[in-house]
């Protein structure tokens, strides 16, 4: 099984729609191995966004991230990383699909209410990042022959 991180940025938070998001994955067939809301800091920040802090809206992206705590999710799933990539839909709200995360939920670039890892070194650094090593948590899944044919799962994890 494929692990992600997902946050649920402020914009979600202040118009409460966590409940809304986190059904929409579980519904998908993602499990939620580790969940916690915190309030992100400038060191956390500065880390997780390191390839935009030249960037001229970096400050204000910053602002943005810290107006309320964000929710960290670490999903489980076969082929995690895409499924949540695609549920998300493209970085820029106004461009991405109806039915997607962002598509209906965001018309921004910037402020575009949730962050999904986009590659397996990334998704394992931005958990580690987020999560201590007991907050993250491996039990049984009973339903998996009703989620993945059982050749897509390895039934031994």
């Amino acid at each position: 099984m494929e692990r992600t991180l997902v946050l649920l940025k402020p914009g979600i938070i202040q118009r409460n729609l966590m409940g809304e998001i986190i059904t929409r994955f579980e519904r998908r067939g993602l499990r939620i191995v580790g969940m916690k809301m915190m309030q992100l800091t400038d060191e956390i920040l500065n880390e997780h966004y390191s390839h935009l802090v030249e960037k001229p809206f970096f400050q204000s992206l910053k602002d943005s991230m810290t107006a309320t705590p964000v929710v960290a999710l670490c999903l489980e799933g076969v082929d995690a990383i895409r499924v949540v990539r695609m549920m998300a839909g493209t970085t820029n709200g106004r461009n991405a699909a109806p039915g997607t995360i962002r598509g209906d939920y965001c018309v921004s670039n910037q402020q575009n209410v949730v962050h999904a890892s986009d590659g397996p070194h990334t998704a394992f650094d931005e958990i580690r990042r987020f999560f201590k090593s007991d907050e993250v948590f491996d039990f049984g899944m009973t339903n998996l022959d009703r989620l993945y044919a059982p050749d897509e799962y390895n039934r031994d994890e």
